[in-house]
């Protein structure tokens, strides 16, 4: 729970490439993956690219390495493709994950630990918005990682189907008062009340089929899930609870 989100393409001082020394075939090399910014490049596009034999390119990487031009990280995508960037560059959440993620990893441990502070922090304040927690959790400094917005929709939806809390939107009376109306808000659901708030809302809302029920449908991490993927029906404890349903 340390890392630091920074800007996805933020450069560093750019190296001198003149001093480092490189060979006509490191510079090559090292503008191809210069190009990509901070989307990186696979190792095997820097071959095709290149037109280098497959021994000069990896020559020429295991030196830039060497000389700290650049640095290889590692594409949640696809873990098993080297991929490069130049050293100035941080890589894109597309390539690590984002904040969810730790060298390549989704840090389960650390989403768990934001879950459990939102949902703290929003039985503390009754009625809570999205940036109110936001607020009172970055206040807190209990991470050092830069949480956005985004971040924690991911996490209060995650509470949502967890059924630890229920979306409201304000009135703008009683409770709600300072909010305004029609402000999406959430409440703590107490665990006597989730038999009856599940029902009540049930009740409340339109029936719909049971494809477009489906946690997916609603689901922030969507896009990175892959049948053999760190994100998986297979390991998806929502899909789940929707199966035994």
């Amino acid at each position: 729970m340390s890392r630091l989100q920074s800007p996805s393409a933020l450069k560093r001082k750019r190296p001198d490439s003149n001093s480092q020394g490189m060979t006509d075939q490191e510079r090559v090399v090292y503008k191809l993956i210069h190009e990509k910014e901070n989307m990186g490049i696979w190792v095997r596009d820097i071959k095709r690219s290149s037109n280098l034999q497959d021994t000069i390119v990896n020559k020429s990487i295991k030196s830039l390495l060497d000389k700290g031009m650049i640095k290889e990280v590692v594409n949640v995508q696809n873990k098993t493709r080297k991929t490069y960037l130049a050293a100035e560059f941080e890589p894109s959440p597309e390539l690590t994950g984002g904040a969810w993620y730790d060298d390549g990893n989704l840090d389960v441990d650390f989403i768990n630990a934001v879950k459990k502070l939102c949902s703290q922090k929003i039985k503390q304040l009754k009625v809570a918005t999205v940036e109110s927690v936001m607020d009172s959790v970055k206040a807190s400094g209990a991470f050092k990682a830069d949480l956005k917005k985004n971040h924690f929709e991911e996490i209060f939806g995650a509470l949502v189907l967890d059924n630890e809390v229920m979306e409201v939107e304000s009135n703008g009376m009683g409770e709600f008062a300072g909010i305004k109306v029609g402000k999406v808000c959430y409440k703590a659901i107490g665990k006597r009340r989730v038999g009856a708030a599940a029902a009540a809302a049930a009740a409340a809302e339109p029936r719909i089929g049971a494809m477009a029920s489906i946690p997916c449908g609603v689901c922030p991490r969507i896009s990175s899930c892959t049948p053999d993927g760190v994100i998986s029906p297979g390991t998806c404890v929502y899909y789940q609870k929707w199966l035994d349903f």
